[in-house]
């Protein structure tokens, strides 16, 4: 994968455009970089973004610049444009392209075979009316010229751009083994062969491109499977939707759905898009967006999301989100972005792979001429096998696929566990964070305050907060409205609160079932002359852990003390538990007091905390760490939050949170679940370890196996010592054999393919 990025000297006010193209006939970096090249020379185009896993190039244009310039500068560099990424023909590409792949292999290998078997059986030679190599000729050019066709077609586009790719190897390499093996068909009985007892070549010829077949097909293969999280997803939205009209129900396209209408879904079919519902109740699987299993209640005014499943109820939603504003297609929009982008590991593959074929021509030109020197006899059919072996052997395949794959799998795998990477940069740059920064309020917190404690001594506990709330119920405070949330969710029959007045900064009273209930601090206590009964204690205590507490007064004695807090999350404790694991520091950010934010601090096991932080400061804090040499991801959700996340290394956005939040972020955790931080760290982990392992077998593979295919293993065997059961590989003398080098090739590059797959498998631990 590359990104090719140009000055662009007209200035033009207007937001560059992004297009989309699925690339045919890349088959390593240098493709990459040569189609990247190819679209940067386009007038007007921004920047170029080509990704070998993906096969899509996302170019940014200036207004007015056409998809018909960028798809010939596309061909005259040798490839194709099979459609853009939204056409319904992309979608039928790839499946096209395995099957003509299968259909090509097949009949190559098998033409290989029967051309090894005719050469092997001695019957053969004799039963046919002329010599056995026009038969192999005949049998051998088909596979050449139709099924080895896009290698020279591929390679002629590179050529007349003064480059080369992989392509040029193959379709060098077989030719030179397809030339030798014609030229000694036809001239076998002239002085040019005189002498010469050896056979022809063409299985070498037709088993190299069947075997490069054959490793493409299970890398197109492969790579279908690494790309199954965007296809997954794509499949949950419906076709269409049951929208509720004057005159009934009626099923309409997805696309035909607008705002405002109201949509039936009945059990067990997937939601259309976003809305609330307006009548109904049932489960829903939210599992898609939020990676959650667990199904969730919905009833009448909660929101539901298009690609959800129902369960057995049913309900009627009004929609308020629909096409690309819904929830499914901006984690789709955001996985394709992210599998699109190009990881700053990945520099390293593209500048080997822009000098190196041209260098492994080189290689295979000087290897040819010292065998034709100093082979053995007869040289020259040496000095052709081991050229061939070289080209063949040191095709960059694994490297360009070592890390747009394992980018695709990891950033994949993190959309199904609702960890939504907005580029592989991010995913990149995560396994370096050293120092966590987590906002409390919305993060580490619900947010909104709770009732936490109630404390009645003798009396009962919901009584008391029965008769608190109903003095409440007028209130508009926080505090009030928290008291009455808990009342009711336990069930409690509120009374009829009479005479309210509402003390500010003190509390509040009123008349409840005929007594006079004063709900507030000490201070309002004092003032209406209210006993307090010893309870000055308790409501230290939970202040000291950080608690808002209000004495109850009864007709002039208090009854007990209710305490209210922004509650902390469920998993908070947890989350923060399992990134101290992973050796992380931990800071907490807050705005409240010192006692407030240390009583928080404790309760979660954070031993760093910043309290009394001004919304604007919150990035100036990330800063500071970052300038001790530190790398720091920010978690927040808040739109005072979005400088920070802004300024950390990696900002991650609670999905719970705002749009302005997520759009900073670079990573968002969809649920909202603050334990997903520490799963993101881990997965960068993973992706990044599956990286380094491509990389290094691919660069192992070539720097072990191209010595090899020279010869270096010609003067340990140059007495004709190999061992029997190593000839098939190593011949005679210890020349590779070229049809294994194919092999090795294609092998190479399926290990490198599925040992992304392997991602798949991740779980947080």
């Amino acid at each position: 994968m590359t990104t090719a990025t140009k000055e662009v000297t007209t200035s033009t006010a207007e937001k560059p455009e992004r297009v989309t193209l699925t690339i045919g006939g890349m088959t390593c970096a240098s493709c990459v970089h040569h189609v990247g090249k190819a679209l940067n020379g386009v007038e007007g185009v921004v920047t170029a973004n080509v990704n070998l896993a993906t096969e899509r190039a996302t170019v940014e244009v200036e207004p007015g610049v056409s998809t018909v310039d960028l798809r010939l500068a596309v061909e005259d560099a040798g490839y194709s444009v099979v459609g853009a990424a939204d056409d319904e023909a992309n979608e039928q590409a790839t499946p096209r392209e395995l099957v003509t792949l299968k259909r090509k292999f097949v009949f190559s290998l098998a033409v290989a075979a029967a051309i090894m078997v005719a050469m092997a059986v001695p019957s053969f030679k004799t039963a046919l009316p002329f010599r056995l190599d026009f038969l192999l000729l005949a049998m051998a050019a088909p596979v050449q010229f139709w099924a080895g066709r896009q290698f020279y077609v591929a390679a002629w586009g590179a050529l007349k751009h003064g480059t080369s790719n992989m392509n040029t190897l193959i379709a060098v390499g077989t030719s030179v083994a397809f030339a030798y093996s014609v030229a000694v068909t036809f001239f076998r009985d002239t002085s040019l062969f005189a002498g010469y007892e050896g056979g022809t070549y063409f299985d070498t010829s037709t088993a190299i491109i069947g075997l490069v077949l054959l490793g493409r097909y299970l890398e197109a293969r492969a790579k279908r499977r690494a790309a199954g999280a965007i296809k997954a997803l794509m499949a949950l939205q419906p076709p269409t939707a049951r929208v509720v009209r004057e005159d009934g129900e009626v099923d309409v396209l997805i696309e035909d759905v607008a705002v405002g209408d109201v949509v039936m879904t009945r059990p067990g079919e997937n939601v259309a898009v976003d809305g609330d519902i307006v009548d109904g109740s049932s489960w829903v699987d939210e599992s898609m967006l939020t990676g959650e299993s667990s199904p969730v209640a919905k009833s009448s005014g909660d929101d539901v999301f298009g690609g959800t499943v129902n369960g057995n109820g049913s309900f009627t939603f009004r929609a308020t989100k629909v096409g690309k504003d819904t929830a499914l297609q901006q984690v789709i929009r955001l996985v394709e972005q992210a599998q699109g982008s190009r990881a700053p590991i990945q520099r390293l593959a593209d500048v080997v792979a822009s000098y190196f074929v041209p260098t492994v021509i080189g290689v295979a030109a000087v290897v040819f001429v010292i065998w034709l020197v100093a082979g053995p006899s007869p040289a020259y059919v040496y000095a052709m096998l081991t050229s061939v072996a070289v080209l063949i052997i040191a095709c960059p395949c694994a490297m360009g696929l070592a890390t747009p794959t394992a980018i695709m799998v990891g950033t994949g795998r993190g959309a199904e566990n609702g960890i939504l990477i907005r580029s592989a940069e991010a995913l990149e740059q995560a396994h370096r964070i050293q120092t966590v920064v987590l906002d409390k309020t919305g993060t580490l917190t619900a947010g909104w305050p709770a009732v936490t404690d109630v404390v009645a001594p003798g009396g009962s506990e919901n009584e008391l907060l029965r008769i608190a709330a109903s003095a409440e119920r007028p209130s508009e405070h926080p505090f009030g409205e928290a008291v009455v949330a808990s009342a009711r969710e336990k069930g409690l029959t509120l009374g009829e609160a009479r005479d309210f007045n509402a003390v500010a900064g003190h509390g509040i009273e009123a008349t409840v079932d005929g007594s006079d209930v004063v709900v507030g601090n000490l201070a309002l206590m004092r003032q209406r002359g209210v006993h307090v009964n010893g309870l000055e204690g308790s409501a230290s205590e939970l202040a000291e852990r950080g608690r808002t507490t209000a004495f109850v007064a009864v007709d002039g004695d208090v009854k007990g003390v209710i305490a209210v807090s922004d509650a902390i999350k469920p998993g908070a404790k947890e989350a923060v538990g399992a990134l101290r694991r992973q050796g992380l520091e931990v800071v907490m950010l807050t705005g409240d007091d010192r006692l407030t934010a240390q009583a928080v601090a404790g309760e979660l096991g954070i031993e760093q905390f910043v309290a009394n932080v001004l919304p604007g400061d919150k990035a100036a804090q990330v800063k500071a760490i970052q300038d001790e040499g530190r790398s720091v991801a920010m978690v927040g959700d808040g739109i005072n939050d979005s400088p920070a996340l802004a300024q950390a290394d990696v900002g991650i956005a609670m999905g719970t949170g705002t749009d302005v939040a997520m759009e900073a972020a670079d990573v968002t955790l969809v649920k909202g679940d603050v334990r997903g931080v520490s799963t993101a760290i881990e997965l960068s982990k993973a992706t990044m370890r599956t990286i380094r392992q491509n990389l290094f077998w691919a660069f192992a593979y070539n720097v072990a196996l191209i010595p090899i295919a020279a010869g270096v293993l010609y003067p340990l065997f140059s007495g004709g010592g190999v061992p029997e059961w190593m000839r098939p590989v190593f011949g005679e003398f210890g020349f590779l054999n070229p049809i294994l080098a194919a092999g090795a090739m294609a092998f190479s590059s399926v290990t490198v393919v599925s040992n992304s797959l392997r991602l798949k498998r991740f779980r947080a631990s």
